[in-house]
């Protein structure tokens, strides 16, 4: 799943490509895949894109007030071409759920694969009509979010720090890879309870979060949407490299599963040399 790093890399490359350039078409290929019906994609066409700009994970095109918004989930991804082939999206026929194309003929495909279907696309006047933007939480890498206004996000909440960084209504942009990313660099615990951090922890915690982001950012910045996915997977440490050497330590990088997802961590960076058992029987470890 795209996270803020790849988000803002696709929400740059789109920029530099679509602004000023008008929507001559918008194709369905999943009637599913649209979340809304007034106005109707069909207000997208004939109009210049202003803008794209991005709210957490979600990509935000803005076409001359009209704005299209996507959420790419866990199987989506975005195909991007300079000449959009001339065959007509067929519903059903591929995996292909929204195409959309520009006056100079360049434009892109929304895609998901497989059988879970979260991609979702909004036609709005306002991207604060689509559910999940009106409940973000506050982006990490805002100038305006500093270590006061973290540390207040995490006070009193008995939840497992690594579920709070990944949900959207508390911090805007973070999921599963990167959380791992963050709690590795801060040498926590993805068990340990936000309530229960130190003020030092914390401080070291916003740290880790604001400079793995921004290195991510930066790693991520000029490259085209056909090479973000590789370039995320380069650059992690602990996520994706269950029983490989951590590069800080040299201990082996352990993984706990879930039904539909899995966590990476080192032992001897973030969990005192112990390794963690499944959450529904392990004890948090601070």
């Amino acid at each position: 799943m795209p996270e803020l790093p790849e988000v803002q890399a696709l929400v740059d490359f789109l920029g530099s490509r679509m602004v000023t350039q008008v929507v001559t078409d918008v194709e369905l290929g999943s009637i599913a895949v649209l979340k809304t019906f007034d106005p109707p994609p069909d207000a997208l066409v004939g109009a210049p894109v202003d803008e794209v700009s991005r709210h957490g994970k979600f990509v935000d095109v803005d076409v001359d007030g009209i704005h299209l918004v996507f959420h790419l989930a866990r199987a989506g991804w975005l195909r991007w071409y300079d000449e959009v082939p001339d065959t007509r999206v067929r519903p059903g026929k591929s995996p292909i759920a929204l195409r959309l194309r520009l006056d100079d003929g360049a434009g892109f495909d929304l895609t998901e694969a497989g059988t879970k279907k979260g991609l979702a696309a909004y036609v709005v006047r306002s991207p604060e009509e689509v559910p999940g933007v009106a409940a973000l939480g506050p982006d990490p890498l805002a100038e305006e979010f500093g270590e006061a206004e973290f540390a207040a996000l995490l006070a009193g909440r008995r939840t497992q720090i690594k579920g709070l960084l990944r949900d959207q209504t508390v911090l805007a942009g973070v999921g599963n890879a990167y959380s791992d990313e963050v709690l590795h660099a801060a040498k926590l615990s993805p068990f340990a309870l936000a309530s229960s951090l130190t003020e030092e922890q914390v401080g070291e915690l916003y740290s880790a979060l604001r400079t793995t982001l921004t290195a991510a950012v930066l790693a991520a910045e000029g490259k085209p949407a056909a090479e973000l996915k590789d370039a995320k997977r380069a650059g992690m440490n602990v996520h994706g490299r269950t029983g490989e050497q951590c590069p800080v330590c040299g201990d082996v990088v352990h993984e706990v599963s879930f039904a539909d997802s899995s966590l990476q961590y080192c032992p001897t960076c973030q969990t005192g040399g112990k390794p963690l058992a499944d959450r529904r029987t392990s004890r948090f470890l601070k």
